[in-house]
């Protein structure tokens, strides 16, 4: 008799104004570009196939509408979604809503490369991914993990840091290797998970 696993699906959300702008965007609501439905759209052609049990996003408009965009592709329009802070971006502080480029200039492109990517040091004002993941682990533990546990199929469309703090807890990624850990806009990662939650497969779709 085969074990009971379950599949987790995580999605970044498509591209958004800010990220089209280069500016570091955060907590702040900035809407999907017209690339970023696309990206949304793509997402959804690549998950078909599934049926998901319950949907997991951000309190941000721009993962909203991009689970919303992959529900209305895959057919489940009226999924049961839950919608909560603790998947939202990290906080980026003073950074919000400057231009990367020429923050680079202004502070170092080391210093803001650390800022960035680091697992423990935050940006003036905001959080460090260490910080992000302190509200994105336990709301997983609490809330996804138990039905990806039960054998559920889970569908969590976030951002880009908030996701990585799931991926870097999933996979056991080290602080040192952290900074190395990109994920890409609109690109489903799928994972199968044991009944312990331990991974058993992961790959992107597509």
């Amino acid at each position: 008799m085969s074990e009971t696993s379950g599949t987790l699906v995580l999605v970044r959300h498509g591209q958004s104004q800010w990220n089209l702008e280069n500016r570091f965007t955060g907590w702040v609501d900035i809407p999907l570009t017209a690339e970023g439905e696309r990206e949304a759209r793509r997402a959804g052609e690549l998950l078909r196939d599934y049926h998901f049990d319950q949907a997991f996003t951000s309190a941000l408009s721009r993962a909203q509408e991009t689970l919303r965009i992959i529900l209305e592709v895959i057919g489940q329009p009226d999924l049961h979604t839950e919608r909560d802070a603790a998947l939202n971006e990290r906080h980026y502080g003073d950074l919000q809503g400057l231009n990367k480029d020429e923050t680079a200039a202004r502070f170092g492109k080391e210093q803001v490369h650390i800022w960035r990517r680091s697992y423990d040091v935050p940006p003036p004002g905001g959080e460090s991914l260490k910080d992000t993941a302190a509200r994105t682990i336990p709301y997983y533990q609490t809330h996804i993990a138990p039905r990806v546990q039960a054998g559920e199929t889970i569908l969590v469309v976030a951002h880009g840091n908030s996701l990585r703090s799931l991926v870097m807890t999933l996979e056991q990624i080290s602080e040192q290797a952290i900074p190395e850990l990109n994920i890409p806009t609109g690109v489903p990662l799928r994972y199968r998970l044991n009944s312990a939650g331990a991974v058993l497969e992961h790959g992107y779709l597509g």
